[in-house]
């Protein structure tokens, strides 16, 4: 790996290095990545981040909207939220762009998502499948339950797709990510940890039948990095 991500040797691309101003696949409703942003220190912090696919119109009473059709192979808006004061946060005010990054390696997920994680000179993660640079714009900001949340608008700047794969449905994949959400939310207010425990014993269940040993290990790894962990012990100096 070198410190330009066109460099990638993986790249089916033309290999000019520039990339397409452009998302490399149509995204709808809500996609889970990774982005990784500049630090003051220098390295790349990877994070977990979900893109939102913004709506064109509204349609008729058909479900029809003349704007559809002149968006048809548009990319609607993407938009990014970030709550608390994140290290993405931060990074995005002070750069004002970052590298989003689609890749299905759950422990690379799940190190972004729920751990500190950073690249020494590289932004490109070794599993990414694809990558976007994007600006970064925030469009709104407020709080809930007394968390401070902001919006963001990310719009492609470059992307370049690295390596084609065969689509294939993962339960323990989905089971993977859905624990991350859940586990980030541990002590969070507004939310209830009973039902968040629940969750995350039913998606362990899940990788347990129908995972990889990788997804076997990235349920772990969120276990490890969360409050999760923390009321197995508490449960067990009970007993």
């Amino acid at each position: 790996m070198t410190g330009d991500p066109g460099g990638v040797g993986k790249d089916e691309g033309d290999g000019n290095g520039d990339g397409d101003e452009s998302w490399p696949v149509t995204l709808e409703g809500v996609t889970e990545t990774v982005v990784t942003t500049l630090g003051p220190n220098g390295r790349w912090n990877a994070a977990a981040l979900g893109l939102f696919a913004g709506e064109v119109g509204h349609g008729d009473e058909d479900g029809h909207d003349e704007r559809d059709d002149e968006n048809a192979g548009t990319q609607r808006p993407i938009t990014a939220t970030t709550w608390g004061n994140t290290r993405t946060r931060r990074n995005f005010h002070r750069t004002g762009e970052g590298y989003v990054q689609f890749t299905v390696d759950p422990l690379a997920f799940v190190d972004a998502a729920l751990s500190i994680t950073e690249l020494e000179t590289d932004p490109i993660l070794e599993s990414t499948n694809a990558w976007v640079r994007v600006s970064i714009d925030r469009v709104d900001a407020g709080t809930e339950n007394g968390t401070e949340w902001e919006r963001w608008e990310l719009t492609p700047l470059e992307s370049r797709v690295l390596e084609r794969r065969v689509p294939t449905i993962s339960r323990g994949f989905g089971a993977v990510v859905e624990a991350t959400v859940a586990a980030s939310r541990l002590e969070v207010a507004g939310y209830d940890d009973e039902r968040l425990l629940e969750r995350l014993a039913y998606c362990e269940s899940v990788v347990e039948r129908a995972g990889s040993d990788r997804e076997r290990e990235a349920i772990e790894r969120v276990r490890t990095y969360s409050a999760w962990g923390e009321s197995d012990s508490s449960e067990n100096e009970s007993l």
